[in-house]
């Protein structure tokens, strides 16, 4: 019989909030964010803001994103997961980027000077710059021979399936985090950790990560995501074949390729009358997210 996995994989939904999402214990969040923005200062406190987004899109959907939040001196961070491929990802990032500036915009009478910046950040299971060997992309607004011209708003994107470094090659915190994020769920054993996941702000996520020791209650939560997940994909895959049907039917009529797109987007009808994640029904669907708020 195969072995379980020890822990759990940051990479999930239950494994994403417990760490990153963890207003309790803001220490790993802290220190990935310090890391991934190359800052040799260390963030001392980090403030979450869920709500900064509400009633921005069509249906005043909130929480657009995985996480938002400020640091002491008010810069901002919008970190977004995505286990999809999703070619757009950084068109969206943009408009979460813009929603941000806007909203600093309007708290400052419509001033520009003084702006905080803000770093949008992406962790991406599967790879959208395929001509790139890099695994790490830090992205501000430049010129045409690679000046700086501002660097108010910031993208940042790390494509996981790249990183491929060995333990005696890893030094910095940020081949720490992704060497984490990559490889945890494959760990047997505590004992199979690499000696550098002991550091305080990496152990205190492997913590809550460990099957082990998990309390009654929190076993509780992890099974009823894991239920929640696999109930929203089971209806979702049963609207696609449902509605993929209705569309076969009519495009015989019209034609094969129109028929399809009629399946898809009348699946993302019925997903969103659901209130299923958009993230969901664009994986589902292979529709934008603009596309689907649209609907």
């Amino acid at each position: 019989m195969k072995k379980a996995n020890r822990f759990i994989s940051i990479l999930s939904d239950y494994g994403f909030k417990v760490t990153f999402g963890d207003e309790s214990q803001t220490l790993f969040l802290r220190k990935s964010l310090q890391a991934l923005i190359g800052s040799k200062v260390p963030i001392k406190e980090v403030r979450f803001l869920r709500n900064e987004f509400a009633g921005v899109t069509k249906e005043s959907r909130a929480g657009l994103y995985d996480l938002i939040c400020e640091d002491e001196v008010g810069n901002s961070f919008i970190v977004e997961m995505q286990l999809g491929y999703y070619k757009n990802f950084i068109q969206r990032s943009k408009f979460y980027a813009f929603q941000r500036f806007n909203t600093l915009v309007d708290k400052g009478k419509y001033k520009f000077e003084g702006l905080k910046k803000i770093y949008c950040i992406g962790f991406l299971a599967n790879n959208i710059y395929p001509k790139s060997e890099l695994y790490y992309h830090y992205c501000t607004l430049k010129n045409q021979i690679g000046e700086n011209i501002d660097n108010q708003i910031t993208h940042i994107i790390v494509e996981i399936s790249k990183f491929d470094k060995k333990e005696s090659a890893i030094q910095t915190d940020l081949d720490k985090l992704i060497f984490v994020m990559k490889n945890l769920e494959r760990i047997l054993e505590s004992k199979q950790l690499p000696h550098f996941l002991s550091e305080d702000w990496i152990d205190q996520a492997i913590k809550k990560l460990d099957r082990s020791k998990m309390t009654p209650e929190q076993r509780m939560h992890f099974e009823m995501t894991l239920a929640k997940q696999g109930s929203l994909m089971e209806m979702a895959e049963e609207e696609k074949k449902r509605s993929r049907e209705e569309g076969m039917k009519e495009g015989m009529k019209e034609g094969m390729k129109e028929g399809m797109k009629e399946a898809n987007r009348t699946t993302a009808q019925k997903m969103k009358k659901r209130s299923i994640d958009l993230s969901v029904i664009s994986e589902v669907t292979g529709l934008s997210i603009e596309e689907i708020e649209n609907l």
